[in-house]
């Protein structure tokens, strides 16, 4: 028995072991006791999970994954510890589980070959449960990866980049060519890691500064004084030399200074 990829759920299986190996590597195992793999398919990079110490929980949304994981995978693999102890298969759709309810409010790393048209869904959620998520690592579209990687400066630098490295230390890893892939995609794919700070509470409100950076790159060609004007900046605040820029060339600490400004005009609080 073998799973057939389906389009319409973006799946493209990995089929080199080697960078499985690689993937599943890209973990520290620091600070948590459970993994969470989305997306497992026929369990390439399963199997390398098991081999750690944390317990492996797959979350897959693909039923006949589900029914292979749970008939065919074990049986595979008889070397490895697929007990419920070890092991545990959950059938749904990663946004919309609750990720404390799963884990009892537990850390966890979250691990994957990401589905391409959900992968920035993914990173969001993350981002929203980052009191639960110590770490991440997982392959994306070598574009997403490169942005949530970049720094400011770059025409490709924004919302991701800045609200994923405002709580995580972002690391690209490495180069994934379509070759690997079943069916390959059109695109080459980049692993990367992000690891929570461990302050990574920001010294503004958090709601105010998500505001601010979204509303900033909406517009990102525009001067901040032009992409905030939803905010009824003063004259004296426009006057402020932050505001002559433009939001790929503000780093994160920019942005939290930037927010700390407005709060302080008791703008948008």
């Amino acid at each position: 028995m073998s799973v057939k990829a389906k389009k319409h759920l973006g799946q493209h299986f990995l089929t080199d072991e080697s960078i499985a190996k690689d993937i599943a590597d890209a973990l520290t195992e620091n600070g948590y006791d459970n993994v969470l793999e989305i997306g497992p398919g026929m369990g390439v990079l399963t199997k390398y999970l098991l081999q750690k110490k944390s317990k492996v929980t797959v979350l897959e949304l693909d039923r006949e994954s589900v029914a292979y994981l749970k008939e065919v995978f074990p049986v595979e693999h008889l070397n490895l510890n697929t007990s419920k102890e070890k092991f545990e298969i959950i059938e749904g759709d990663f946004l919309k589980k609750d990720i404390s309810e799963i884990f009892d409010k537990k850390q966890v790393a979250i691990i994957g070959n990401f589905p391409y048209n959900i992968s920035t869904q993914i990173v969001f959620k993350a981002i929203e449960n980052r009191e639960y998520v110590a770490e991440f690592a997982g392959m994306f579209q070598k574009e997403v990866a490169m942005r949530i990687a970049e720094k400011e400066g770059s025409k490709v630098y924004g919302i991701l980049s800045v609200l994923t490295q405002a709580f995580f230390d972002v690391e690209y890893l490495f180069t994934v060519p379509p070759s690997v892939f079943n069916p390959p995609p059109k695109v080459d794919s980049g692993v990367i890691r992000f690891i929570r700070k461990k302050d990574y509470s920001l010294p503004v409100n958090e709601k105010l500064f998500f505001r601010v950076v979204k509303t900033a790159f909406n517009q990102r060609r525009k001067m901040l004084r032009s992409s905030l004007k939803s905010f009824n900046l003063s004259e004296t605040l426009k006057e402020d030399p932050i505001f002559a820029k433009r939001p790929e060339q503000l780093s994160v600490q920019d942005f939290i200074s930037l927010t700390q400004k407005l709060a302080a005009n008791d703008i948008g609080n």
